[in-house]
């Protein structure tokens, strides 16, 4: 009679704990492959999985004119990277009074005049050929030309603080290039810090061969993502880089990371 009456609870209870021990293992999914990323902040290794990460969806935002130069989009993501570091032009520094961070500190300390290149101190800094007075100072390399055209070009379309969504109508990852597509998003937003003869946190994305080492060691994807257990990339930037540049590098490192 005892077995008659605990006998069915007991064998329900053992079925349901046999169910909940199988459905917990489970192969973790990283992004990098099979290559469990090394935790960059001190905390435990986190898992640079894409659960978190935006979806390519058509957005609803306005459209990015290619023929406007977007300050939030193109223009900060330059200055932050190479300017508005620790020890010249962040809010802590501030060298010579002058803050790089946004907007707002853009217009109110670089001395920048709209439509009018040779009354803006910013864009004379940047093109200066003293490497004594040249901005980034030596031994930081100087903007790219296509950099300075871009900060120029902003100057000259007014110094305005326009905005769109560059993933509006979608966003194309059918075929990602290194060279089309990621070299310029770390151009912009990393190699400030990431390159030279002495990288932020020994951290160098100066080459190809630097990027994937990094892929392979899952501590790339994850802090551009702003995944939880990395350090925020690009450092100091308010928000990740946009969805679509996110999409792009997923993309990217999801075929292979080629050097294409």
């Amino acid at each position: 009679m005892e077995i008659k009456k605990y006998g069915l609870p007991v064998l329900i209870f053992g079925l349901g704990l046999g169910l909940s021990f199988f459905s917990c293992q489970h192969e973790p999914f990283t992004i990098d492959g099979d290559i469990t990323p090394i935790d960059t902040t001190g905390n435990n290794n986190p898992t640079d999985t894409t659960g978190n990460n935006p979806t390519d969806t058509m957005a609803t935002g306005t459209p990015c004119d290619p023929d406007v130069v977007y300050f939030e989009l193109e223009v900060l993501p330059i200055l932050r990277s190479n300017c508005a570091k620790s020890g010249c032009h962040d809010e802590n520094s501030a060298q010579k009074g002058v803050i790089l961070t946004s907007y707002e500190s853009v217009m109110a300390t670089g001395e920048i005049t709209p439509f009018n290149l040779s009354r803006s101190d910013l864009y004379e800094v940047i093109t200066e050929n003293d490497p004594d007075k040249r901005m980034p100072q030596a031994p930081n390399p100087p903007l790219s030309s296509s950099q300075v055209s871009l900060v120029a070009e902003w100057i000259l379309q007014g110094a305005k603080n326009e905005s769109c969504d560059p993933g509006a109508g979608g966003c194309d990852t059918t075929a990602v290039s290194y060279v089309s597509d990621i070299r310029p998003i770390l151009e912009s937003n990393c190699l400030g810090c990431h390159q030279g003869p002495n990288p932020v946190g020994g951290f160098v994305l100066e080459a190809y061969d630097n990027v994937v080492a990094k892929i392979n060691e899952g501590r790339f994807y994850g802090a551009l993502a702003w995944e939880t257990g990395f350090v925020p990339m690009p450092y100091g930037a308010a928000e990740p880089l946009p969805d679509c540049d996110l999409l792009m590098i997923r993309a990217w490192i999801n075929a292979g990371a080629p050097e294409n």
